[in-house]
């Protein structure tokens, strides 16, 4: 195993300036976001040991091998993307349970976010431009609406989540590939939630 990087922590503009700048921009051109990250962190060949045997469950390599993590953030921002996501897609309550490690969605996603904040602050003291971090918020591999899991253990799972991406650093929780409507509601409402608790905007 490798230890974490250097996290320098939330440098630069203050949360909610760097959000209110987020928003602006959203506003007012095209932002950029990063591409996939769990094919670049495939490319980077992993071993077993990197995945504590939970083999292609790219989410703990934020814990065990941040540095790979990072790699994958930094390339993205040196290709120019505005903003990058947490290595979180699969961080949810119904994939990590495939992993018997469900329990670990807070700690997954704050350690995602932490990794993926201190890329983004390196790159825009680097670069002088603003970089913007987005708490990637997936689907899972369980549909609500058919009965796979239920409603509620989703919306918390996700509340945890995105309490972890918040904590973490994040600037904008993104809820991507829904494709069952009831999934969708959990995740925002999740989110909701957690922005309330912690008095986020």
């Amino acid at each position: 195993m490798v230890s974490n990087p250097v996290l320098t922590g939330v440098s630069g503009p203050s949360r909610s300036a760097r959000v209110q700048a987020l928003r602006d921009a959203l506003a007012s051109r095209v932002v950029v976001a990063d591409g996939a990250t769990g094919t670049m962190l495939q490319s980077l060949e992993p071993t077993m040991e990197d995945f504590t045997g939970l083999e292609g469950c790219n989410e703990v390599l934020s814990v065990n091998r941040p540095d790979l993590v990072d790699s994958v953030h930094v390339a993205y921002l040196d290709a120019g993307v505005d903003c990058i996501k947490t290595n979180t897609f699969g961080g949810n309550y119904s994939a990590l349970a495939e992993y018997d490690i469900a329990d670990r969605v807070f700690e997954l996603s704050e350690a995602s976010a932490r990794i993926a904040r201190d890329a983004a602050d390196r790159s825009s003291e680097e670069s002088g431009q603003q970089r913007w971090v987005l708490g990637s918020m997936g689907p899972g591999t369980k549909l609500p609406t058919l009965g796979h899991l239920p409603y509620t253990t989703l919306r918390d799972a996700y509340q945890a989540s995105a309490e972890g991406l918040i904590g973490g650093g994040t600037d904008a929780l993104l809820v991507e590939t829904s494709q069952d409507l009831l999934q969708a509601r959990s995740a925002v409402l999740g989110a909701r939630r957690a922005m309330d608790k912690l008095g986020a905007d």
